[in-house]
């Protein structure tokens, strides 16, 4: 188990993403992942109450209302850390105090909780003074309603006017950052990231690391009817990438494991990542991707893929 912070959060080394719960993965088999997640130790799920907004007929909060009746069926709440994220459902949009207030205790319902564990922004809003969306996150710390705070998809220059806001007023800072990363999904505003989240201790729990599937090595370029290549993750087929993807199989395959099993594995190596967020659709796709909360790369790999990380930069 890896801590959050220096509090009493201690998570599984992979946080469960529910995305596509009750959007690609009905109610029924979202359960199944869930059991499935349990029964191997994991016990970190990260939601948001705008999950599955964009499907036609949902309203948004669907999977937080699926991980909630889990949660109350199997009696196990006090072992399961949930983290959601506010900002972005259809009712509630921005961060504004009113829509932080109105989002987290409309979350607080779906998720059948008296408290959210980690409570996210879940985008910059320079609509609100950062002064605003500080003292509202931190009145539902000061509440009970929520026991760390996060931020998802900020800049390191906004998480800094965070901190600075929480310091001078008084306020619960964010403990957390949700950035996108992975071996090949890299830019230029990471090692600005890396900095603060050292700086501010900030627990980094990164999505999107499987590089829309690319890394899974199942896509490979092919001619598409008109002649055109459109496989899933095609931004990432450089020359770099497919390099990277190459150097990713031939260690997977010695490890007999799949190719982002071991990417996910180095993720877990990164200055302050506490747990890279994995998808799955079916308990039986999850099986393969827990494997790399085990996997311990030797350092020779290590340094074959902190090579490739670099280049996918240059």
């Amino acid at each position: 188990m890896n801590r959050i912070g220096a509090g009493d959060l201690a998570v599984f080394p992979l946080a469960l993403g529910a995305s596509a719960f009750g959007w690609t993965s009905d109610e029924s088999m979202s359960v199944q992942v869930l059991d499935a997640y349990a029964a191997a130790g994991g016990n970190f799920i990260d939601t948001a109450d705008s999950y599955s907004a964009w499907v036609p007929g949902h309203s948004g909060g669907e999977a937080e209302a699926i991980v909630g009746r889990w949660m109350t069926a199997r009696g196990n709440r006090d072992r399961v850390v949930v983290g959601t994220k506010v900002g972005r459902h259809p009712r509630f949009p921005g961060l504004s105090a009113a829509a932080v207030r109105a989002a987290a205790d409309a979350s607080l319902r779906r998720l059948r909780t008296d408290r959210i564990d980690i409570c996210y922004a879940h985008a910059d809003d320079r609509s609100v003074p950062i002064e605003e969306t500080a003292e509202a996150f931190d009145a539902l710390v000061r509440a009970g309603k929520v026991r760390r705070l996060g931020v998802s998809h900020y800049s390191a220059e906004r998480i800094r006017e965070w901190m600075r806001v929480a310091r001078a007023g008084g306020l619960t800072p964010p403990a957390v950052m949700q950035p996108q990363y992975g071996l090949v999904r890299r830019d230029a505003g990471e090692q600005d990231l890396v900095a603060v989240a050292a700086a501010e201790n900030l627990s980094v729990v990164p999505y999107f690391t499987s590089s829309s599937g690319f890394l899974t090595g199942q896509y490979r370029p092919e001619p598409a009817l008109d002649g055109v290549s459109r496989p899933a993750g095609s931004a990432y087929f450089s020359h770099n990438g497919l390099w990277a993807l190459d150097a990713l199989e031939t260690i997977a395959f010695a490890r007999g494991v799949r190719p982002a099993t071991v990417a996910l594995a180095w993720v877990r190596t990164r200055p302050g990542v506490v747990a890279p967020i994995v998808n799955a659709r079916t308990a039986q796709h999850l099986a393969g991707v827990l494997e790399a909360a085990a996997l311990e790369l030797s350092e020779d790999e290590r340094a074959v893929l902190d090579e490739i990380s670099v280049r996918v930069l240059d």
